[in-house]
Formats: C-alpha cells, structure tokens, sequence
C-alpha cells in the first residue's frame, strides 16, 4: 500500500524553512575577544608549569586588557547576551583565579609546601565568589544608580594583577627565595580577602563617557607615552599600576561612605517634608496619618 500511496511530500520548489535562526556577528566579536582571553589564560597556566613566569605573567596581563575590551566591544556593537556574560565569568576565573594562583605557587609558595598550596587554593575560590556575586548582583534592581561607580571588592582583574606584585620586584632584580615565601603568602591572603570584601573600590565604567573637546589631544599624547612607557619598561610600570591601585582603596571607600552619608541625609529630609507637604495640602485634618489613595488623583 505504501507503494501506492506514497507520503505526503513537500514541494521541491519551496524553500525549507530554516532550523537555526542566523547570529549576526556583532554577538559572537565579543565571544571571540573572551574566548582569546581564555586561551591566554590557560597558556600562561602552562608555562607556569615549564618554569617560564615572565611569559606567564605576560599572558595574564594581556587576558587582562582582552577581558576590558569584550564587554565594551559589546556594549559598542549591541552584542550582549547571558551567554556572553556567563563565558566572561567563566573566562575570568581561569584567568584571574586559577593562573595567578598556579604561577605564584610555582614561583616561590611550593617552598612553604601544604601551606602554600592552601593559600593558592584560597585565591583561586576568592575569585570564583567574587565572581558569583558580581553575576548575582548584576540582577538587583534595587542598587542605586551611582553604586555603579564602585566594586563590591577588589574586581577580579585587578586582584589578580596586584597579587603577581611579587613577580614584577622579582623581574626587577629583587630575589624571591624561601625566606621570602612567609612574606608573599601573607600579601596573596590579603589580597584574597580583599576580593570577596564588601570594601567599595572605583569601577571606573562612567569615565570617559563624554571627554571635553580641549582634551582630546592631550589624552592622545598621554595615551601613547603610556603605552610607549608599557612597552619599554613593562614590570616597573606594573609595579608603579600596583602600588598606585593599592593606594586608591582607601580613597575610594571613604568617598564612597560620603556619598552613602550624603544620600541617607537627602532621603531623611524627604522624609520629613513629605508629611508637611501632605498636610499642606488637606487643610483641616485633625491627625498626622496620611490619607487614603484616591482614584483618579
């Protein structure tokens, strides 16, 4: 019967209807820049392991400058996604966690043995929740506008660039034995804890939005001595990038308490208008207790 009746089949001519919607390529740019990022992250983690820690930290370095441009690449080509965001974490926790924690164990923590190795896994978890509660954080509506000017903690990146300070002294000619294993173990905790700290650190995403015409050529000229200095003198500019950071943590969290002080006095004076404001408006009423809502006013 079936060679009879045949199946119904659908034209030849017609055109199949498409499983798979095309992406454009504004969504997958920014995947690709994050994607690089991770494959510099995971090399550096291998070079770590051949005794190359210059190399390495370099690697790290430049994950580090891939993983600022992605997300504007992004925001610039309207290409953001969950996915995106979700590959960037998990990008940054290579990058930022699992390789600086891996390059500084085989740079000199393997001298303090079990105890170096549990300060390693410790950075390297310190990224992984910091990481988290950032995610979390990005879908609370009720965060102020202006807290976007300010990290929960010390942002991923950074943590893992200021943690590697010993490695730029080292570069620099400044000897890493045993002796100083005590010392460095110390500093990586320090900057673990501040990771997952709730201390208010600059964001720095609201600068440069709009830059006054008069400035533009000086920014371009500081820009290349920047990178001019970047490249010729590499360690000590990450040395002068990483004190210079560590030195902003404190500023940042005490504009950060005067911004908080100064909204909560703001908010305390509505407050206290709001009911004479009420009052003044519904002469004759005996009480202090706001009137019931109305319809249509």
């Amino acid at each position: 019967m079936d060679d009879l009746f045949p199946p119904f089949a659908p034209d030849p001519n017609e055109p199949r209807p498409r499983r798979f919607k095309p992406v454009p390529f504004r969504m997958i740019a920014p995947n690709m820049i994050t994607l690089m990022a991770l494959c510099l992250g995971l090399t550096a983690i291998r070079l770590a392991f051949e005794g190359k820690f210059e190399p390495a930290v370099i690697a790290v370095v430049a994950a580090g400058v891939l993983d600022g441009i992605d997300g504007r690449v992004a925001r610039l080509l309207k290409g953001t996604s969950r996915f995106g965001a979700e590959l960037d974490s998990l990008a940054d926790f290579v990058n930022f966690g699992c390789a600086p924690a891996l390059i500084l164990y085989g740079f000199v923590l393997f001298h303090l043995k079990s105890l170096g190795w549990i300060v390693a896994l410790i950075f390297a978890i310190a990224m992984g929740l910091r990481l988290a509660r950032f995610n979390a954080m990005l879908d609370d509506p009720s965060r102020p506008e202006w807290k976007k000017d300010y990290f929960v903690g010390m942002p991923a990146p950074a943590g893992a660039l200021t943690a590697m300070l010993p490695l730029y002294l080292h570069f620099l000619g400044l000897g890493f034995d045993a002796w100083a294993a005590p010392a460095v173990l110390a500093y990586v905790l320090a900057v673990a804890l501040l990771v997952v700290s709730t201390v208010p650190t600059f964001s720095g995403k609201t600068m440069g939005k709009r830059v006054p015409r008069g400035w533009v050529l000086p920014i371009f000229l500081l820009g290349v001595a920047a990178f001019g200095i970047l490249i010729s003198y590499p360690f000590e500019a990450l040395v002068a990038v990483s004190v210079g950071y560590l030195i902003t943590i404190p500023i940042g969290a005490a504009q950060y308490r005067r911004r908080v002080k100064s909204e909560g006095k703001g908010e305390a004076a509505l407050a206290e208008t709001a009911p004479a404001e009420a009052a003044a408006g519904q002469p004759g009423r005996a009480d202090d207790r706001p009137a019931p809502a109305m319809d249509g006013g």
